[in-house]
This record gives C-alpha cells, sequence and structure tokens, in this order.
C-alpha cells in the first residue's frame, strides 16, 4: 500500500470516528469521507464496499442515512445499472440551512419552557435561560455566518478580477 493510500485510509477512519462521537454511525462517517476524497467523485456500493472492506448490506444501510441527512446524492451513470453515490457541491449548505431550521424550533421549546417558570425564581430558571439565550444568539448569527460564506463562495466562483 502506498502512502497515499495509508493516508487515505487514516482520513476516512478518522471520519468515521468523529461521525461516531457526533453520535452517528463509524460507517456513516467513513463512507463520506471516503466520496470526499475518492476519483472519480462518485462511486458504486460495490466500490465503496470494496474500499472499505465491508459488506454491501452496510453500505446499503449508512447511504441511505446520508441521502435523508442530504450529505450524498444518487449520481446517474448512463447505461450502467449500478447505483452510484457522490457529495453534491452544495450538501453542506443545505445541511446547515437544515440546522439553523432545527436552532429555531429548539428556540421556541426553550422558550416555552421559560414560560411555565415565569412565576419561578431566577434562579430557578437559570439553567433553561442560559440554554434559551444561547440558542437565541445561536439562531439570529448563524444565518449571518452562512451568509458570509456563500458570498465567499460566490466571489471565488467568479472570475478573478484583474489587478490594478
Amino acid at each position: 500500500m502506498s502512502e497515499r493510500e495509508t493516508r487515505e485510509r487514516h482520513f476516512v477512519e478518522e471520519m468515521g470516528l468523529m461521525f461516531e462521537e457526533l453520535g452517528s454511525t463509524r460507517m456513516v462517517g467513513r463512507i463520506l469521507g471516503r466520496l470526499l476524497i475518492c476519483d472519480p467523485a462518485h462511486q458504486s456500493s460495490a466500490e465503496l464496499a470494496e474500499d472499505l472492506m465491508v459488506s454491501r448490506a452496510s453500505i446499503s444501510t449508512s447511504t441511505r442515512q446520508l441521502l435523508q441527512m442530504g450529505m450524498i446524492v444518487k449520481h446517474p451513470v448512463p447505461g450502467d445499472r449500478n447505483t452510484y453515490f457522490r457529495v453534491p457541491p452544495d450538501a453542506f449548505e443545505n445541511h446547515m440551512m437544515r440546522d439553523m431550521a432545527r436552532v429555531g424550533l429548539f428556540t421556541d421549546l426553550c422558550r416555552r419552557g421559560l414560560s411555565l417558570l415565569e412565576d419561578e425564581p431566577p434562579e430557578h430558571r437559570a439553567r433553561l435561560q442560559e440554554l434559551h439565550d444561547l440558542y437565541a444568539f445561536m439562531e439570529k448569527e448563524m444565518p449571518l455566518l452562512l451568509e458570509k460564506w456563500l458570498a465567499r463562495k460566490r466571489g471565488a466562483a467568479s472570475p478573478a478580477s484583474p489587478e490594478s
């Protein structure tokens, strides 16, 4: 195995561990890690199973989760009956937008909890108030950060302006 292949395997395994620590499965992270670095950018279930040395059933279960998360899409290959997967260019922005919607829902839930405790002393409300304030802050700031990112990305996609 070449040094590059060894480094790629380590990256894929580290991505798997990261996803596992975030509450997903190691296999979901490994598949995403592989799809982020593979060439070509689309891979079949069989190729993923071979590269990751796992069963096709394991690939099927985990790619279904990644499809639901919007992190991967099916990639059609004309004349080929295999199912291919790839990471779409906007996968992470779309995932962040879904997370932002969840932050808003959580802020609302905390707000409802605080209304239940409105007659309670501040020290009784403190834990929930802290959580509410954090999520309210994130609800306000996350869209601004995402817009900055998208503007930066659009700027990077446009032709470079000539230097003066």
